[in-house]
């Protein structure tokens, strides 16, 4: 039998990794349908969603680890799945697991010769040394995965996907198993490396804070579909759905009904531009409530909670059956049963 060709196909220049109408079923579950996107060379995507949402599934499919019902892959101009399905080690696609996944009887050299096993061993033990010496692992470099720290197992497993020179690397929840001050720090180190080195990484996260700090640009699923992507800030101040906006923060949430471009509840008129007239329900984060404005409604302070550097405040509004929570970094010096006069900054309220 012959093997397949691999395909080289022209995409746009920017496409350095083009993922179009992927699918994929398992049962009457469809875990990915009809997904699409592009990620350019040495960009840091982040593929967020909540559990189950497909990010994963899409992780190995792009990894070569599975196939997909329907779809096709290019990368770097290459064919890689479609009318024909590379295999894993032809795709040059570096892959960090959440659990690291290192090989508990070799030690930190074992783990990273493990996958330069493909290498002449002259050039392995060349790719190996350096991939050591990049990370700072020379004095863990005999040490087994049960010597390690958290924060080294994750090194490790960096050093080992990045010594065979992936085309892409992809990383499937890679801190969410460090404490978070660690987790921070090791976010951070890891990333500035990637981008010195001009590595095009996809990383999944379930944890909003760290999609929105983290990629260049963000993917966000739901049941197997992409719902929203850009930029943090395209998805943090204007998502596009309800689901997007609670994705990246808690809010306040007042039924309300649009007329005319309005939306009236008890917390007052808000802009409701482009929602037809019915019933809605206003969106307001907690730092976008504001204390005091003639144009205010009458509020009486249940809680006031020192959080860290944030106060939290929750109050009672006529009207509006869930308690209203304020976080600001002021201190306001409001007492339990205090009245006071509240008000929602536009910049902050999205209508639904």
């Amino acid at each position: 039998m012959n093997k397949p060709v691999a395909v080289r196909v022209v995409r746009p220049r920017e496409a350095f990794l083009d993922v179009q109408k992927i699918s994929r079923r398992f049962g009457e579950v469809a875990a990915l349908d009809d997904v699409s996107l592009v990620v350019r060379r040495g960009e840091i995507v982040c593929l967020a969603g909540q559990s189950g949402c497909g990010k994963s599934s899409l992780l190995r499919i792009i990894a070569g680890v599975d196939r997909p019902d329907a779809g096709t892959i290019v990368l770097d101009g290459e064919e890689i799945e479609g009318a024909v399905h590379a295999t894993p080690e032809a795709r040059r696609i570096g892959l960090i697991f959440q659990d690291y996944a290192l090989f508990p009887h070799l030690d930190v050299t074992g783990n990273i010769l493990f996958g330069l096993k493909h290498f002449a061993r002259v050039e392995a033990e060349r790719r190996c040394n350096e991939a050591i010496e990049r990370l700072g692992l020379q004095h863990l470099a005999k040490r087994y995965p049960h010597m390690l720290s958290g924060g080294e197992h994750q090194r490790v497993a960096l050093a080992r996907a990045l010594a065979p020179s992936p085309r892409a690397l992809l990383m499937d929840e890679p801190f969410s198993n460090l404490d978070r001050k660690l987790r921070d720090d090791i976010r951070n180190e890891t990333l500035s490396l990637l981008r010195k080195l001009g590595t095009t990484v996809i990383m999944v996260t379930h944890d909003p804070e760290e999609a929105l700090s983290a990629g260049d640009s963000v993917i966000l699923m739901r049941g197997g579909r992409i719902v929203q992507s850009g930029t943090s800030s395209d998805l943090y101040d204007h998502p596009n759905s309800a689901y997007a906006a609670e994705f990246f923060c808690d809010f306040n949430k007042i039924p309300g009904v649009c007329r005319s471009g309005f939306i009236e509840t008890p917390l007052g008129r808000s802009a409701a531009l482009g929602r037809s007239d019915g019933e809605a329900v206003l969106y307001v984060r907690p730092q976008a409530l504001a204390i005091g404005g003639e144009e205010g409604v009458v509020a009486k302070v249940m809680e006031c909670r020192l959080r860290g550097e944030i106060e939290e405040i929750t109050f009672t509004v006529a009207g509006v059956a869930q308690p209203l929570r304020r976080r600001s970094t002021e201190r306001s010096g409001l007492e339990p049963g205090a009245q006071v006069r509240i008000h929602a900054d536009p910049a902050g309220t999205f209508v639904f």
